[in-house]
């Protein structure tokens, strides 16, 4: 008996893939299952590719036409021979290196809570936190992304000839072929978070005079016009801070205030600690971004609080010593 997949199979096969990973948010690096699959044969990575882009391309579609969000179902799989033929259109609009996307730029954005996984034209992958917009353009000689608000983490596929450039308000970040993730505050004082997870990127603020600076792996930098930035190495707390794109929040000694800012960026009932003192506790835990209800009953728990909640809030008080 042969092992050796026809085109058609494999196609097939990278369709399941994909719609478990848009479905259940499957972490596509860490997967033990789906490594092994695409390690099997040098056809399915392309094949899963093509699958995901087909995948992005029906729910943005979806969204253009105004068609209402069917209701949730587990798991809800989009149907494979129309993922298929989608993937198709995808793979022809890839022909010539730059194509169809190359005449008009992307919008990609997410809503409170969302977190997207897009492949793009390039062979990229770019991961999309909680309320984002960005636009992506690909052109000739270039790979230019404007981030509008948000965060989000890119996967760059090398291409010498057409550096890969994100633009945060006047902050730019460049790479070739790496990994790193940009991160726009609420307030233009506030800055740009740069976090390096592969390779090496070069950063600067348009039309300074500073040096670039560059950052490799494992390295971060906030960049303000308004201040001088510093590169610091700190590969760990990079890790944690990107749990996001697995769904997660992992804290390791942040304040009940901190942790409660971040979870209130993802849901729309909102945590409120009412006792200063207990807002500046330290906790450790993983937690998933869509589940506040879990993180206050630790901290009640773990702190003797107490909880209460209603359709907007999460509040986490505790009793007051007379």
């Amino acid at each position: 008996m042969t092992l050796f997949q026809s085109a058609n199979e494999i196609d097939d096969a990278a369709a399941d893939w994909a719609a478990r990973v848009d479905a259940r948010g499957l972490d596509v690096e860490h997967d033990p299952q789906l490594q092994a699959w695409l390690d099997g044969d040098p056809r399915r990575r392309g094949a899963f590719l093509r699958a995901q882009a087909a995948i992005s391309f029906l729910d943005r579609g979806r969204a253009l036409a105004g068609t209402p969000a069917a209701a949730p179902k587990a798991p809800a799989r989009p149907d494979r021979r129309a993922l298929i033929a989608g993937a198709g259109a995808c793979a022809a609009a890839l022909v010539g290196g730059v194509g169809l996307w190359a005449a008009r730029p992307q919008r990609l954005d997410t809503r409170l809570g969302e977190i997207r996984r897009v492949p793009l034209a390039d062979g990229s992958l770019v991961a999309i936190n909680t309320q984002t917009a960005l636009d992506v353009a690909m052109k000739t000689g270039s790979r230019q992304i404007v981030l509008r608000q948000g965060e989000a983490w890119f996967q760059v596929a090398k291409d010498p000839e057409r550096p890969f450039v994100v633009a945060a308000g006047k902050v730019r970040v460049r790479a070739v072929g790496t990994a790193f993730s940009v991160r726009r505050g609420d307030r233009e004082a506030d800055g740009v978070d740069v976090m390096v997870t592969e390779g090496v990127v070069e950063t600067w603020i348009q039309g300074e005079t500073a040096p670039r600076q560059r950052l490799a792996a494992g390295s971060k930098i906030l960049l303000a016009s308004t201040a001088s930035s510093q590169v610091a190495e700190s590969p760990s707390e990079i890790e944690r801070s990107l749990a996001w794109r697995n769904g997660e929040i992992a804290l390791d000694g942040e304040s009940l205030g901190e942790a409660a800012r971040l979870f209130n960026r993802y849901n729309s009932r909102q945590i409120v600690i009412d006792d200063p003192r207990l807002a500046d506790e330290r906790f450790i835990g993983l937690f998933q971004t869509n589940d506040p209800d879990s993180f206050a009953a630790a901290v009640a728990a773990t702190l003797d609080a107490k909880v209460s909640d209603d359709q907007r809030t999460i509040r986490i008080s505790r009793d007051r010593v007379s």
